[in-house]
């Protein structure tokens, strides 16, 4: 039997991450004594990697890893007000949650066969707690990310490294990305030729996705399992 896997993006596809992010580059930029980038540019953070991100703000690269190690520090630390608990903190990471409608789909898609894998640009280090914190590893059966260094950070790198981990097989397998951001419209294709469904409840601007040719979109996590089921059933194995 031909394996069915789907490539699920992280931040804007399963959980609402822009707060904690956010919050973070904001603290790698002051405390680097840079000036903070404007709202509209702080939103493209979420879904391409921190440094390539950092780089189009004009971030040096003589500055570059300062800046990361700022950020990082903030993302796993906690440093933040905890929005629950008045007088807790948080680390970046957490100020996050889960999309409603997530663990629904998850559950009826393992429950027709698929294979779950997240597939994000995020660090595994940082990747795999965020998920196991919110419970998205009950749901998953692996979870591929970026390397801590350089040499796997962009979607494509990161989507090829989960093929070849899955040791998939395009003459046997099938496979497809889900994303909500043209990182992930355009690292399912360079990374392993995969098609993308795009999420419209995550990141995306207006007509971003159509315009990096996403396959298909779901409207929200509950209509995401049929729009799965549909591109299947389109599709054999040769």
């Amino acid at each position: 039997m031909a394996r069915k896997i789907v490539l699920i993006d992280l931040d804007g596809t399963l959980t609402r991450s822009d707060e904690g992010i956010i919050s973070s580059v904001k603290y790698a930029y002051r405390d680097n004594n840079i000036p903070v980038p404007d709202d509209k540019t702080l939103n493209s953070f979420i879904g391409p990697a921190i440094m390539d991100s950092m780089r189009r703000t004009g971030v040096s690269e003589e500055k570059l890893p300062d800046m990361v190690k700022s950020y990082r520090y903030a993302y796993r630390n906690p440093i933040f007000d905890d929005p629950k608990h008045p007088g807790e903190k948080l680390p970046g990471m957490y100020l996050n949650e889960v999309y409603d409608g997530i663990f629904e789909a998850l559950d009826e898609m393992h429950a027709k066969g698929y294979y779950l894998a997240v597939c994000t640009a995020k660090p595994e280090p940082q990747a795999l707690p965020i998920c196991e914190h919110f419970g998205l590893m009950e749901h998953m059966d692996a979870l591929y990310g970026a390397s801590n260094d350089a040499s796997r950070i962009n979607k494509d790198q990161v989507v090829a490294y989960a093929c070849e981990k899955l040791n998939y097989q395009p003459g046997e397998d099938l496979a497809l990305m889900v994303g909500d951001r043209w990182t992930d419209v355009d690292g399912a294709r360079d990374g392993a030729h995969l098609d993308c469904v795009g999420a419209r409840w995550g990141y995306a601007d207006p007509g971003e996705l159509e315009e990096h040719g996403c396959y298909a979109f779901a409207r929200t996590p509950h209509d995401l399992p049929a729009v799965v089921d549909e591109y299947f059933a389109d599709r054999q194995v040769q």
